[in-house]
């Protein structure tokens, strides 16, 4: 497990990460998500030993990265694909890696294999698309057969095929028990695949839950219901739970289940078109969350059209 308690990393009067304090569970994607600026990246960093915190700690089993004995084969890390000698080929890259730690040369064409670089292993790495050394460099994370996983932006210059990929790989290590922390702005590709999300802005926590409990907001679920005697209804659940209208035909019941609903409309024999849970999309439930804390904002095209008149 990945446990972080306290994190805090100051750069002269910016204050990067404030204060963060979470888990990372083995068996689950955990997805890490917030505003660029957020303190994502740098929070990953000190978890990998990367940058030294100015308080708090960062630990994986318990240690410290720097403590580990044998860190890739312990943690497997993607943050920066373009961190690899443009020189080298990708196999090359990959055989170093392998003989640093110790680890058996079959296992780079294991890798290899796995991400699918065959045809591209004996090219050098300058000659990669960007999306190529997205796989090399998860390549590079899986060489120690790690049961720790961190990836930042995994799915980053990645066609469609790629993304599908990367999204059954992450599942499948989920599954097999691995510990998988993924930081990505693609909120689509989150919602299919985490099963937990921290989200951060400004360096500090804003929420740590399940996926589900963001979909379905983060004080509860809510029920949408369309009728054409809207006021009925809601005198029918008055004092069992809060009623707000959202159209003339419409309201979202919040502190019931769609079956406790269904039977107070049918008890109060209340015609009913329309009944299921309200379940946004995680883009929509990310904005409402991160609004307040997006540092850096682009005006809409039709504002940018009415200032340039």
């Amino acid at each position: 497990m990945i446990s972080v308690r306290g994190l805090t990393k100051q750069y002269g009067d910016v204050r990067a990460v404030d204060d963060l304090t979470f888990d990372v569970e083995p068996g689950k994607v955990t997805g890490f998500l917030g505003p660029n600026g957020a303190g994502k990246s740098t929070t990953m960093r000190m978890v990998l030993g990367l940058d030294r915190p100015t308080a708090g700690t960062a630990t994986i089993a318990g240690r410290p990265y720097a403590a580990l004995d044998a860190p890739l084969r312990e943690v497997g890390a993607l943050l920066d694909a373009g961190a690899v000698h443009p020189g080298r080929t990708g196999r090359a890259h990959l055989r170093i890696a392998a003989r640093s730690n110790g680890i058996p040369l079959r296992r780079v064409e294991e890798v290899i294999g796995v991400v699918g670089l065959d045809p591209a292993a004996r090219r050098r790495v300058r000659s990669y698309s960007l999306g190529m050394r997205q796989r090399l460099g998860i390549a590079g994370a899986l060489l120690g057969d790690p049961p720790v996983l961190l990836f930042d932006e995994p799915v980053n210059g990645l066609d469609l095929d790629g993304v599908r990929w990367i999204r059954g790989l992450l599942r499948r290590f989920a599954d097999e028990g691995r510990t998988v922390l993924v930081s990505s702005h693609l909120m689509s590709e989150m919602q299919l695949v985490a099963d937990r999300l921290l989200v951060i802005g400004r360096g500090r926590m804003i929420a740590d839950a399940a996926i589900d409990e963001v979909l379905h907001g983060l004080d509860g679920r809510r029920v949408r219901v369309r009728s054409p005697r809207v006021e009925e209804l809601q005198a029918a659940l008055a004092g069992r739970a809060e009623t707000v209208r959202v159209a003339d035909d419409e309201i979202e019941v919040r502190g019931l289940e769609v079956a406790a609903v269904g039977d107070a409309a049918h008890a109060a024999r209340v015609p009913v078109h329309h009944l299921a849970e309200a379940e946004q999309s995680l883009e929509h439930a990310y904005l409402a969350l991160t609004g307040d804390s997006v540092e850096h904002v682009g005006r809409l095209a039709d504002t940018v059209a009415e200032v340039a008149r």
